[in-house]
């Protein structure tokens, strides 16, 4: 019974100070009497806990500002130097590693090409460690201060086991299935922890650029949503209630295999017909190459080539862009009838490069295919976090445990939690 006791106090406690720093992340800088105002907490809790946050060096103070007939009202913001953050965006072409501080501004990046030696696994774990080694080493950064480092990936990420691991849930116990790239059931958790003891956090790279533009981007605002991934290939993340939806084994949002033409295009994953075999950037420069314009250069390249062609009127390069908006509209239409999102997001280097000129057709589109009651409550916008986005994303991932756990992290390598300091 003691013990119980104690366990809910921490509990109390914890829950407290994640309110406290979530607010201050994402409202800005705040009075103590804006804190109570707005959590409902009360002002000796306020005290207390602000006055915990601040020793352990997690909030400082930002300024003052005027009361009305009283002393002025100190603000109060999440400290950024106080704790570090890592992105990898493992891509279809390269491996980018980034490092952030807690405001989420990079500190410093690393990007590897994959070349020849493509989804090698082998190799793309050395790519990763290799690039975290060039950010923090680079920088001189403190491992103790690192908060985590998140993965977004191709594919399907089977998490681990929170019960046995709860301090590294998703971690060293994820399993990636990637069905485009040819990994079945690969261990990356496991194959990353043989060269660093750094908190590991791994999911599907749409699902972590959708948890950025939620957060920081076109997103902001929504309870419900869908945030596209349109690259090299396709994906998506379906925000439900401002949770994202993952589905019995969390590969819910494959986006880019739901079917466009029956019996159409092989597609990377086998099947035919994929939405990803008709608007993919490695498919639409495919398609353009065979419509005389040369494809061996890089996407961005091809899908340049592409835009600039339809900018000076080629017949053929506005044919297949139109083609590709049509594809694009009415599959959002199927999202919407789906899912009745408030908002549609199109993010990804692709969607961004092609959507500015594609954008109004894509709405037009959509509105011909969705039924007109929810497609009247929909706004379809672009992604505003830029390319790089996934990156952002996956450094989310251990900012998301942070803040949830009111600033404890896990020692490096150990499942106890410790008070950042």
């Amino acid at each position: 019974m003691v013990e119980r006791s104690k366990q809910t106090v921490r509990d109390l406690r914890r829950g407290n100070r994640s309110v406290l720093l979530r607010h201050l992340y994402f409202e800005g800088r705040l009075s103590r009497h804006e804190l109570g105002r707005d959590t409902g907490l009360s002002g000796g809790t306020i005290s207390n806990v602000v006055g915990e946050l601040i020793a352990d060096g997690l909030v400082e103070e930002a300024g003052s500002v005027d009361s009305d007939g009283g002393r002025p009202r100190v603000l109060l913001q999440v400290a950024a130097d106080r704790g570090y953050l890592v992105g990898v965006d493992v891509g279809e072409t390269q491996v980018r590693v980034a490092l952030f501080d807690l405001a989420l501004t990079e500190l410093a990046a690393s990007d590897h090409p994959l070349s020849d030696h493509g989804h090698d696994v082998d190799h793309v774990v050395q790519l990763i460690l290799e690039g975290l080694a060039e950010v923090l080493d680079g920088t001189g950064t403190d491992r103790d201060r690192v908060l985590g480092v998140g993965i977004g990936v191709p594919g399907i990420v089977e998490q681990g086991d929170p019960a046995a691991d709860p301090e590294d849930p998703g971690g060293v116990g994820a399993v990636v299935h990637g069905q485009t790239i040819d990994w079945d059931a690969v261990p990356l958790g496991r194959l990353l922890r043989a060269g660093t003891d750094l908190p590991l956090h791994i999911d599907n790279g749409a699902k972590t650029l959708g948890q950025a533009e939620m957060w920081f981007g076109a997103g902001r605002g929504a309870g419900n949503a869908v945030v596209a991934l349109f690259g090299s290939g396709v994906g998506a993340c379906v925000i439900a209630n401002g949770t994202p939806y993952r589905g019995a084994t969390s590969s819910a949002g494959e986006w880019g295999h739901t079917k466009v033409h029956v019996g159409g295009r092989l597609c990377r994953c086998g099947s035919r017909g994929c939405l990803e075999a008709y608007v993919g950037a490695e498919a639409l420069v495919e398609r353009w190459g065979r419509a005389g314009e040369a494809s061996s250069s890089s996407e961005k390249a091809g899908l340049a080539a592409l835009l600039a062609a339809a900018e000076a009127d080629d017949p053929d390069a506005d044919a297949l862009l139109c083609e590709t908006a049509e594809y694009l509209g009415a599959s959002i239409a199927d999202l919407i009838n789906l899912f009745n999102p408030e908002r549609i997001v199109i993010g990804g280097w692709a969607g961004l490069l092609l959507g500015p000129r594609l954008l109004p057709a894509i709405r037009d589109s959509a509105r011909a295919y969705a039924l007109r009651f929810p497609c009247e409550q929909t706004s379809i916008e672009l992604g505003r976090l830029g390319p790089d986005a996934v990156t952002v994303g996956a450094a989310t991932l251990p900012l998301a445990r942070f803040l949830d756990s009111g600033g404890d992290v896990p020692e490096p390598g150990r499942r106890e939690a410790r008070a950042l300091r």
